[in-house]
């Protein structure tokens, strides 16, 4: 048996099996949880015309998000026997049962905001702000609850990675809405967050576990992030508040995170296709 093979020349871990409708759920879900949460705050904060803006991208979001999600499964059905049962020990179970409610909050969210301040639903919209970080990071949580080391190795970095790239987006793409000095700051501050725990997490994972990254399709899509990210933050802190300029570097920072999703879809399907990644860290542990 060669060192890339396992018996009779078949992979130790399946594939993943999830298409591109993910990554795109990934990232869309994260920016309606982080606009939501901005949305609260500002709303709490007296800022209602922020809180108007992040309210109406979080509802974009959020439309968004479960169709991509359904399209994956193959079946609207599979989505609703998910929320047959509430199982705290699943991820998967407690994603689908916090895509639902932060829907409804963050719909209560812009009832508020678009229709006047309605008393019966203010303390609910609210609850938007505290579903928005589970939205934002859960799916964080769902991939690396699985026997694939690239995922499951860097479980402590990557609720980071993608509660970063969630408030990198929101602010970004509230600053295209309109948003103002707050939404560029959260959008900066959010892709300083993603490159640094994005590093951390590559450096952790070590020169095997961590090779998916830097190798086929994960390494493309990992430069490409680094790359967008980065320009488009230096683009919008150079901008001072140019309209223009600060639109272009929201934009590189929207393809920054998505691409960041990407990257991690990538190298979770070629960590599970090498039996190496899961063999060779075995025998050193032993």
């Amino acid at each position: 048996m060669s060192e890339r093979d396992s018996y009779y020349g078949r992979p130790i871990l399946k594939r993943p099996t999830w298409t591109w409708e993910i990554p795109l759920y990934f990232f869309f879900g994260g920016m309606a949880g982080a606009s939501a949460t901005v949305g609260t705050v500002a709303e709490i904060a007296g800022d209602d015309d922020l809180a108007r803006r992040a309210w109406a991208v979080a509802l974009g979001g959020m439309v968004v998000s479960p169709p991509l999600l359904i399209s994956d499964l193959g079946r609207p059905a599979r989505f609703l026997h998910m929320l047959r049962v509430f199982k705290p020990t699943s991820p998967m179970s407690v994603g689908a049962w916090i895509l639902n409610a932060a829907g409804a909050t963050i719909t209560l969210g812009v009832a508020r905001t678009w229709f006047g301040r309605i008393p019966t639903i203010g303390k609910a919209s609210h609850a938007a702000g505290f579903m928005g970080p589970a939205l934002s990071t859960y799916t964080a949580v769902l991939v690396a609850d699985t026997a694939i080391p690239v995922w499951h190795e860097a479980r402590h970095e990557l609720p980071f990675v993608f509660a970063a790239g969630s408030a990198m987006s929101a602010g970004a793409a509230i600053s295209l809405a309109g948003g103002g000095a707050p939404a560029r700051r959260l959008a900066l501050a959010g892709a300083v967050g993603e490159l640094a725990s994005s590093a951390i997490m590559e450096h952790r994972l070590g020169p095997l576990i961590g090779e998916p990254y830097r190798q086929g399709r994960a390494r493309r899509f990992a430069r490409a992030a680094k790359a967008l990210t980065t320009a488009g933050a230096v683009t919008m802190a150079a901008a001072r508040g140019g309209r223009r300029a600060s639109a272009a570097g929201a934009a590189l920072m929207l393809g920054g995170s998505l691409a960041t999703r990407w990257a991690v879809l990538e190298a979770g399907r070629q960590g599970a296709a090498d039996p190496r990644y899961v063999v060779e860290p075995q025998r050193a542990r032993a």
